[in-house]
């Protein structure tokens, strides 16, 4: 009886399961007889890393790079540059496309796209399994007891086919084929984003208990701030194809250090009918990815911005000397800007 094999855990608890070190998409457009080449900038230079059974959430403005770089984790479109470690081997050297992408699997906004509409949902389970060598008999078995496991019952949902249940249904259905190949980390990416906010919660609350149950560590993409602070044990800001602030979820929420993690925060809609924003917390349409702005990138939107943040591009620095870091001249000790602090002090 052949069956699927976790990824074995190689470095133990202290070495991060997923490392990106300077990760690019570079995609060039135009370039005719009289008209040079132009590069859009999608994903310039991003560094992060996971750590095992941890949950690592981005957000940031649509076009700011995030649904591309999981993509380009995933090694669905080839990278410009900059490498991926999974738990410490480099991906396509020291482990083996094969082995990789059955330790990372990916759930997806669209729920009914990522369904095959002719394989009924107890088939759309068993595919992955049967591909890597799986017995047709024992990878259906599988594809019941996942059923059962995100909550759909194997009697009554596994003859059906997509279109015959609700997105909520197909997402669950996404959940258990990402399951099947006992990956060892899940990405996410806006996997909850389309659906009605009790189905929403439900597939939220469902996460949290396959995360426990399963041992899996979690990159959850999304555009609704409240969903990340959930589910996220740690926060990853992006603008513009690059980080602008990265640390433990509570930390950034409670103390946002970079000008434009403020200006998301205070966008979010207020229950209180005294807390409503009078004032636009951030103006203005992102600079075009063709040709970005100098420096800091968000300078030409940011009321902060003096002649040093045009001048020089800020580095993801500390903030308050824990895991929490921003990539703003406010934060770095002596970088110029009025508001920096001074030579051996940490914001």
């Amino acid at each position: 009886m052949s069956t699927i094999e976790p990824i074995p855990d190689l470095g133990g608890a202290a070495q991060p399961l997923l490392t990106v070190t300077d990760l690019a998409k570079l995609f060039p457009i135009g370039g005719g007889l009289f008209e040079p080449k132009k590069t859009v900038r999608a994903v310039d230079g991003v560094s992060f890393s996971i750590a095992k059974g941890e949950t690592v959430g981005i957000v940031g403005e649509s076009g700011c790079g995030k649904s591309t770089t999981a993509r380009l984790i995933m090694h669905l479109m080839p990278r410009t540059g900059g490498d991926i470690l999974f738990d410490g081997q480099l991906v396509g050297e020291q482990i083996s496309m094969r082995d990789f992408r059955r330790g990372l699997q990916m759930v997806f906004q669209d729920s009914y796209a990522s369904l095959n509409p002719r394989l009924t949902i107890e088939d759309s389970i068993a595919f992955g399994p049967k591909v890597h060598g799986v017995a047709d008999k024992e990878a259906r078995a599988l594809a019941r007891e996942l059923m059962g496991k995100v909550g759909l019952r194997p009697e009554v949902f596994a003859n059906r086919y997509p279109h015959e249940v609700s997105g909520g249904q197909r997402q669950r259905v996404n959940i258990a084929r990402a399951l099947a190949l006992k990956p060892r980390l899940v990405i996410l990416d806006e996997a909850v984003s389309a659906l009605d906010k009790s189905v929403e919660a439900q597939v939220l609350n469902l996460l949290t208990d396959l995360k426990r149950e399963f041992g899996l560590t979690y990159l959850f993409i999304s555009h609704d701030l409240n969903v990340v602070r959930y589910i996220s044990d740690r926060v990853l800001v992006m603008y513009l194809g690059q980080v602008v602030e990265l640390g433990p979820v509570d930390e950034v929420w409670d103390g946002p250090a970079h000008p434009y993690t403020q200006a998301l925060l205070a966008a979010m809609p207020a229950m209180d009918p005294d807390a409503r924003t009078m004032v636009p917390p951030i103006t203005g349409d992102p600079p075009n990815p063709i040709d970005p702005p100098s420096g800091c990138r968000f300078h030409t939107r940011c009321a902060s911005a003096e002649s040093v943040c045009s001048a020089v591009c800020p580095a993801l620095s500390p903030v308050a000397g824990g895991e929490h870091m921003a990539a703003c001249h406010m934060v770095i000790p002596g970088s110029g800007h009025s508001r920096a602090p001074a030579l051996g002090e940490v914001a």
